[in-house]
């Protein structure tokens, strides 16, 4: 009987340390992606964020000309609904642009007008497929452009607030591409304060901060640079919860955007390859953090997130899409 017992009791503990090792064993790193179509029809998309229930909800730039800046949910069936719209659609350098990223949390969700530095706060828990959108005066809104441009971070005086994410203690990490800057907004006040600022990339380039991601203890941020845009001097970054910036990788060209592997590894898109001509066709990509490609021959992506394991979704600001990546 002793015996019989000694025997059950190793193979439950053989079963559970089984079971520790296959719970504990790390998620593969992408080598590649495979790509299928999502959704089409987008006008000029730039940021990307999904709910609980794993709806997308999306920016959307616009014509150029006018208040048709939006954001829209699209359910996991791919079905759109506009949520918001009006907001202020402006053609800058041959670019549509004003509002920018966005993100999720809690029910609500926080997205940003980084031409004009708001950050909208809107309450989306009850919000359906096929409901009527709401009113933009309704959502409430914080003037961050005011704040950043009293910093005097740049001469001239710039401002673009264009990617967020939540850090320690669910404070709000903004950051702002006119600046270079990060700014930290108080979980309970709404206090906003300059937490990192970010060094030239080479003589006389700036780095400009497109996105930014916390891996639970710093901040990874990805950097298009300034004009000419040459290949080899974008950088992910990152950032000390106590805001100290140091390299994390170099060597890129044109990035827009960050997210994290299942592992906490950057994964970054480039925009494009700058020429006479501007963003060539076909020259965005998706890279791990040593700059291999993932996947190729995009055009001009602005957006990359994780959905699970190994399921990502792409923004192609330039074909309107959103493309599901998979490996």
């Amino acid at each position: 009987m002793k015996k019989l017992f000694l025997l059950l009791n190793v193979v439950i503990f053989s079963l559970f340390i089984q079971a520790c090792t296959d719970h504990l064993e790390p998620v593969s790193e992408p080598r590649s992606f495979s790509s299928e179509p999502f959704v089409t029809g987008l006008k000029y998309p730039i940021g990307m964020a999904m709910d609980d229930v794993g709806n997308l909800w999306v920016t959307e730039a616009g014509s150029g000309s006018g208040t048709d800046g939006s954001v829209a949910m699209i359910t996991p069936s791919g079905h759109k609904t506009t949520f918001v719209t009006g907001l202020q659609s402006l053609m800058r350098e041959g670019s549509i642009e004003g509002i920018s990223h966005l993100v999720y949390k809690n029910g609500k969700l926080y997205f940003l007008h980084g031409s004009n530095g708001m950050l909208y706060t809107a309450d989306v828990a009850g919000f359906k497929p096929g409901d009527a959108a709401v009113n933009l005066s309704d959502i409430p809104s914080q003037d961050l452009g005011t704040f950043v441009r009293s910093l005097a971070l740049t001469d001239p005086l710039n401002s673009n607030t264009y990617h967020l994410t939540f850090g320690p203690d669910e404070h709000m990490y903004v950051v702002d591409a006119g600046s270079n800057a990060i700014i930290k907004r108080d979980k309970g006040t709404g206090a906003l304060t300059l937490f990192a600022h970010f060094p030239n990339v080479a003589q006389n380039v700036e780095a400009v901060p497109t996105g930014i991601a916390y891996d639970g203890n710093r901040f990874l941020v990805s950097t298009l640079t300034g004009f000419p845009f040459q290949e080899g001097n974008a950088k992910i970054f990152q950032v000390e919860k106590n805001g100290t910036v140091s390299e994390y990788k170099t060597g890129f060209t044109t990035l827009t955007g960050i997210t994290l592997s299942a592992n906490n590894k950057p994964i970054v898109i480039q925009h494009g390859v700058f020429g006479p001509q501007g963003f060539g066709a076909k020259t965005g990509r998706v890279l791990d953090e040593n700059g291999k490609t993932l996947l190729g021959d995009i055009s001009r992506p602005t957006d990359i997130i994780r959905a699970n394991e190994k399921t990502y979704f792409l923004l192609s600001y330039a074909d309107g899409t959103i493309t599901k990546l998979s490996y």
